[in-house]
């Protein structure tokens, strides 16, 4: 036997010391299985073996590449251990035997670069990502190896980068996710003119970008996000890469405008330049990027109008500006283009009303929240969305009847001024699973079919677009060798070649995966993204004006993990039926006029963490065991009839008398009024006390009157 490969099998267990006696085998392929235990030392007994791949099981203990060095025909090793329990050897002294041209050590405990490596001078593929390398960037890896296409070293600690001093053909560059805290090399462009993909993104590099990233023709991908880049763009940048596919700016101090002139990015798709210090107007440059898939250009320090042209980028799936300082109205003609499906233009100063229709693919996602529009909303908004965020505006009317409520499942009308009744239509959103309506001035009683509503999260919702888009690059491998990539009996060239698919930029952006929604829950008002927004189900009805009986049909919507009905003025009991709602955590009914007792049917309620039914008009025994034993008297403030725990009142015979405690505390207390009334009564009775001694003929008596008599006789004299 010559080839085995049993790459995703489910295999489980220690490695099959059988194999090692396979002395004729030249492929063994174990790759993505469940295999654990130790690699074996025995490897190094398949005199005949090229291609060795145990890369992503679950290995654990020691490996030394020692074992095979005599293993002269050895071209490709590819390591990795899910269960990060691997310990590769990186010090040695011994010099191999093989020239690999493929090594992978991916999450294998190394602290150094193996030093083997410095042996090796025909490698086509180094991957050294997610270990504990520190110190300089081995740019003498790209010095011994003329060859080298692909150097991925991913998530380590390296600090200095230094490239070699001849330029070079390497195509694939990721040294993310390190610690380089420096100025990027001004040469790099010359130095690197082939790049392809080149990730620095999660480092400290400072500085403005080097004008020789403009040599760079054939570069596709190129990540530099979270950094501390500053400055502006080059001009030899915008113009020389005419390759861009997929360029990320996120989260630096890049400044200046945004593509205020032509570029000759005609091909790019993904352009993302938010959480920097970007200024002005959008750029008419922008205009003649036909094929933009995404633009993120949130969160800086733009200003003006969103331009009408908008709409002529006719390739546009997602736009985001949000966080920035435009103002205007919203074009009608964004509201029209075709391919949209996920739009955030929050945290502005947008003003006027909101376009009557959106054109959008199915699944749409809408961010309009913070902003200042105003009229009303249109019953036709919905149409093919499935989250509509109208929070924190100037919105007016009625809530509409929508035409469409088939699709929406995340819909946030908060701190508007909406009025009128809860409409019957909202009953039928048969996919929601967050609905807020709270801070308006809404009216009426809470509608008894919105106990019908399926409240319920990602499990139970149907996303039936495929919103996800790959970069995948061209076979960047093939053997060299043309005779060895032609038939025969050891033809292994198939494994030489690598469909890379090196960092995919998957629409991340839909379904709120990226953007994040607030909603709140456990007296907090939380932000919520990407899998744990899909997961929330809640109903937020606070702050307005509806009045009524609590409904008994809300005890249905069993899925609801946060009800919120405070500080409206619901007047009647707690229903019985909210025991059934059991995945509620944060139960919130304060500030009514809810009469009766608390039901003892809620210490049902097992998941419940927040309790609230303070300032209402409650009375009888506060309900104990399990999760109610938690709570303290701030859930029960101002409700003077409710007696037992956490209160200070005890419960006797249905009537509640104060406690020892409460009794000394009111004897402690002085009564104002009562203070009041004597000091008058004590003010009186001295008066009449001095006029009746008065009455008597005496020394003092006679002295008080002679003293008033000259006061007079003076006064008098004065006057005439």
């Amino acid at each position: 036997m010559q080839e085995l490969d049993l790459s995703k099998n489910n295999l489980v267990g220690q490695f099959p010391l059988c194999l090692t006696s396979l002395a004729g085998l030249s492929v063994l392929d174990l790759s993505s299985n469940q295999l654990t235990g130790m690699v074996p030392s025995d490897l190094g007994r398949l005199e005949s073996l090229e291609y060795l791949s145990l890369f992503d099981n679950n290995f654990e203990g020691f490996f030394s590449f020692g074992w095979l060095a005599n293993l002269s025909e050895l071209k490709v090793v590819k390591l990795y251990s899910k269960s990060n329990s691997l310990q590769v050897e990186s010090e040695s002294s011994w010099k191999p035997k093989f020239q690999l041209r493929v090594i992978v050590l991916r999450a294998c405990n190394l602290e150094k670069v193996p030093h083997f490596l410095l042996h090796q001078k025909d490698l086509r593929q180094v991957d050294l990502s997610d270990n504990k390398i520190a110190g300089n960037f081995p740019s003498w890896l790209l010095a011994n190896n003329t060859k080298l296409e692909v150097l991925l070293l991913r998530n380590n600690s390296f600090m200095s980068f230094q490239l070699p001093k001849s330029a070079h053909n390497l195509l694939f560059l990721d040294v993310s996710v390190n610690e380089f805290d420096h100025l990027f090399p001004e040469n790099i462009g010359w130095i690197l003119p082939h790049l392809r993909f080149m990730n620095l993104a999660k480092n400290g590099f400072r500085g403005n970008l080097p004008s020789s990233l403009g040599n760079m023709k054939d570069i596709e991908y190129m990540d530099i996000s979270h950094n501390s880049f500053q400055g502006k763009l080059p001009r030899s940048f915008l113009k020389g890469c005419y390759s861009m596919a997929i360029l990320k700016l996120s989260h630096n101090k890049l400044s200046g405008e945004v593509f205020s002139e032509s570029t000759n990015f005609n091909h790019i798709l993904v352009l993302s330049m938010d959480n920097n210090l970007f200024t002005g107007e959008i750029g008419q440059g922008l205009r003649s990027l036909t094929s933009l898939y995404m633009l993120d250009i949130s969160n800086n320090n733009l200003t003006g109008v969103i331009p009408s042209w908008i709409d002529e980028l006719s390739s546009l799936f997602a736009l985001l500006v949000s966080d920035n300082s435009l103002e205007g109205e919203i074009p009608i003609s964004l509201f029209n283009t075709s391919n949209l499906h996920l739009l955030d233009l929050s945290a502005n100063i947008l003003s006027g009303n909101i376009p009557p229709h959106v054109n959008a693919v199915f699944g749409a996602v809408i961010y309009l929240h913070d902003n200042n529009l105003s009229g009303t909303i249109p019953d036709t908004l919905l149409g093919n969305v499935t989250i509509l965020d109208l929070r924190n505006n100037k919105l007016s009317g009625n809530i509409p009847e929508f035409i469409n409520t088939q699709n929406i499942s995340i819909l946030l009308l908060r701190g508007n001024d909406l009025t009128g009744h809860i409409p019957h239509r909202l009953c039928g959103l048969s996919k929601i699973h967050l609905l807020d309506l709270a801070n308006n001035r809404l009216n009426g009683f809470i509608p008894s079919c919105l106990g019908n509503i399926p409240f319920a999260g990602k499990e139970n919702t149907v996303y039936d677009y495929d919103y996800e888009i790959g970069y995948t690059p061209s076979d960047v491998f093939s053997s060299s060798n043309p005779e060895q990539d032609s038939a025969s009996k050891k033809d292994i060239g198939i494994y030489y070649k690598s469909l890379l698919v090196l960092d995919p930029f998957g629409m991340d952006y839909m379904a709120g995966d990226q953007t994040k929604i607030e909603f709140p829950t456990k007296h907090r008002y939380d932000a919520y993204m990407s899998e744990n927004l899909m997961y929330l189900v809640g109903l937020d009805l606070s702050e307005n004006e509806l009045s009524g009986e609590i409904r008994v049909e809300l005890g249905g919507l069993v899925e609801l993990q946060t009800l919120n009905l405070s500080h409206n003025n619901l007047s009647g009991a707690i229903p019985e039926t909210f025991s059934g709602i059991k995945n509620v955590e944060s139960l919130d009914l304060s500030f009514n006029r809810l009469q009766g007792p608390i039901p003892p049917q809620l210490t049902d309620l097992s998941s419940l963490a927040v309790f609230n039914v303070s300032y209402n008009n409650l009375s009888g025994v506060i309900p104990q065991g399990r999760q109610f034993n938690t709570f303290d008297t701030e859930s029960y403030l101002g409700n003077p009839l409710l007696c037992g725990k956490p209160t200070n009142r005890s419960c006797e015979n249905n009537n509640f008398q104060e406690s020892d405690h409460e009794v000394k505390d009111d004897q402690s207390t002085i009564d104002m009024v009562s203070f009041y009334w004597s000091f008058a009564a004590a003010y009186v009775t001295i008066l009449l006390g001095i006029l009746a001694s008065l009455s008597f003929d005496s020394r003092w008596s006679r002295a008080w009157f002679y003293v008033v008599d000259a006061f007079i006789y003076k006064v008098m004299n004065l006057l005439w």
